[in-house]
């Protein structure tokens, strides 16, 4: 909308018109520049999602690296939230408004004109408890490198954390396009430098592996243990 209003005042530039010389008159090769550079902008963020706390570039998913399905659901993940305010303890599959993110699911694929391959997707839920000493602030710092990194690393599809509850409990989790993309994801020198520190950042943490399946024409789905 905004790209479109800039052409249509610069093209409606009067050339021959007796406004001060001091305004704006553009050629036409300007004026192709003008667009090219519009274009770009708004195809860098119609390709680029925000798909965790972070909006910065580095973290943004870029839609272009994924097939359909894959593109599908992480745009339908945008939607994705937390229903629960006891989420750092409850069922994982009760704590989130899978339903609804699903149904988006199918929703985009019937307005593109797609036919869902079954398609299986890897989760991960950290479950953790701080030690009363741990500087959040210094905890951020760690999460947001690895997050980095791991989005470099391809096929990270969403991210979300909660805060911690007054026993200092929380719970954070990770969609992604396949186990290989996480353990990828998962070896870079920010990962290390967060997994370095968690002896003394945590007094507790605890990993479950989680596999969603949406079925063919996202007919049904499921969420279960994830089995190697």
């Amino acid at each position: 909308m905004v790209q479109a209003e800039i052409l249509d005042t610069v093209r409606q530039t009067p050339y021959g018109s007796s406004t001060p010389k001091s305004d704006l008159v553009v050629t036409e090769k300007e004026l192709s520049s003008i667009e090219l550079s519009l274009e770009r902008r708004v195809e860098h963020w119609s390709r680029h999602l925000v798909v965790s706390p972070y909006t910065e570039k580095e973290h943004l998913l870029d839609l272009d690296t994924l097939d359909s399905e894959n593109q599908l659901l992480a745009e339908a993940l945008v939607h994705f939230r937390c229903l629960r305010d006891d989420y750092a303890t409850s069922p994982y599959l009760e704590t989130f408004n899978w339903p609804e993110v699903i149904d988006r699911v199918r929703e985009l694929a019937l307005a593109r004109h797609h036919s869902w391959k079954e398609t299986s997707f890897y989760i991960v839920a950290f479950r953790s408890q701080i030690q009363g000493s741990t500087v959040y602030a210094d905890l951020g710092l760690l999460d947001k490198a690895a997050h980095a990194e791991a989005t470099a690393s391809g096929g990270f599809l969403k991210y979300w954390f909660g805060s911690p509850n007054h026993e200092l409990r929380n719970l954070a989790t990770c969609i992604w396009r396949s186990r290989e993309d996480a353990k990828k994801g998962g070896v870079g020198p920010a990962h290390r430098r967060a997994a370095g520190a968690t002896r003394d950042l945590y007094s507790f943490w605890r990993i479950d592996r989680h596999r969603l399946t949406i079925r063919d024409n996202v007919s049904s789905w499921d969420i279960g243990e994830w089995v190697d």
